[in-house]
């Protein structure tokens, strides 16, 4: 008598709510924390510590619950104790070897995992580059979070942050121009500009330039230049997709917003670096608050929202709970003008933040039953 295999799980069912609940209290406590209402945790009370908790610690949890797929459940469950570990112990002991060896754990086995999909299946080297973003971001989590070499810091934040951005441009679109070619197949009509695979490539190409570029002060000029063209290339993209032509559906709206959210943030990014003002480095919220946070929100609901239902609208009221964090993305980029409340901008931001992810973990409660259907899917 053969013993059956456990069916795989889709990785998305453990580290997307893991996503969505560490996103609901991340923000808030580190907000809270700088305004002297709560005590911070030793990780958040370091200059870069809620930025380091948002791109290595959220922003790296959705990239695995997206790019795992179906995985052993014993597997996908280490690789999440690896990242909740990595996540406990830098708030506590920020710098520690203990922080540091669960850190290094979870990137090797996310890169582990990942890395060979593409780099052995893909054949152009457009699909291929999610491996070297991928491996360089897992790379940069398990250093130490004041950086060594080249990358103090603030270049490590700033590193891993366009390498996030090279991510949402790349599986963004591949998400999107199919999402809207559906769409203008259903209605009669056809799309005519899809992936675009030249415009792909040179914005790739530019993101690239940037990161090279901004590690050394004398050519952030030129990495500023760089992501000024990469903004325009993502915009004409964005044009070509039609965003009017799609009103009556929320989902696709939504989705083209956080593309939208990646124009405005690269651009506002680039004129910093080129153009150094007070307060200038608000300009990377547009990108980790209104790109990451509207574009991830929005691939978690529509991920298991199609899995479950086959519908992205069978619960539309995400969608408007998938505006949240663009509100607050411009309440983030307001606390950095003269004349207004830093504190209150502040606040307001982190509460927009929390209760957008807090809706998202009602939908995924909400779709906690649909683990049958998880497996079902992983065995085909």
């Amino acid at each position: 008598m053969t013993m059956q295999r456990p069916r795989p799980t889709m990785a998305h069912a453990w580290f997307f709510p893991a996503a969505a609940l560490y996103a609901t209290l991340l923000l808030p406590l580190s907000v809270a924390g700088l305004l002297g209402v709560l005590p911070m945790p030793p990780g958040l009370a370091q200059p870069l510590g809620h930025a380091h908790e948002l791109l290595f610690g959220y922003a790296l949890a959705v990239v695995a619950g997206y790019l795992l797929g179906p995985q052993p459940q014993p597997r996908c469950l280490a690789l999440l104790g690896c990242w909740l570990a990595a996540r406990l112990l830098f708030l506590a002991y920020p710098g520690s070897l203990l922080a540091g060896l669960a850190a290094a754990l979870f990137a090797a086995g996310l890169t582990w995992q990942v890395l060979p999909r593409f780099l052995g299946a893909a054949k152009k080297w457009r699909n291929q580059s999610v491996a070297p973003m991928v491996g360089l971001l897992a790379l940069l989590s398990s250093l130490p979070a004041t950086g060594t070499g080249l990358l103090d810091g603030p270049a490590q934040a700033r590193s891993a942050l366009l390498l996030l951005a090279g991510l949402l441009f790349f599986m963004g679109g591949r998400i999107i121009a199919p999402a809207l070619a559906g769409h203008a197949q259903q209605q009669g009509w056809t799309l005519q500009h899809r992936v675009q695979p030249r415009l792909e490539g040179a914005g790739l190409l530019g993101l690239a330039a940037a990161l090279l570029l901004g590690l050394q002060p004398l050519s952030q000029p030129l990495a500023g230049l760089a992501l000024l063209l990469t903004s325009l290339l993502v915009l004409l993209r964005w044009l070509r997709w039609q965003p009017w032509r799609y009103r009556q559906r929320a989902d696709l709206l939504i989705l083209l917003l956080g593309y939208a959210w990646l124009v405005i943030g690269l651009a506002l990014y680039g004129l910093h670096l080129l153009w150094p003002l007070p307060g200038g480095n608000a300009a990377l919220h547009a990108l980790s608050i209104g790109a990451l946070g509207t574009l991830s929100l929005a691939v978690m609901a529509r991920t298991r929202l199609l899995l479950c239902w086959r519908n992205a609208n069978a619960r539309p009221w995400i969608h408007a709970i998938a505006l949240l964090p663009s509100l607050a993305a411009l309440a983030r980029l307001l606390a950095g003008l003269p004349g207004l409340p830093p504190a209150l901008c502040l606040a307001l931001a982190a509460g927009l933040w929390s209760l957008a992810f807090a809706g998202l973990l009602v939908l995924l409660w909400q779709l906690r039953d649909s683990q049958r259907a998880d497996q079902r899917q992983s065995s085909r």
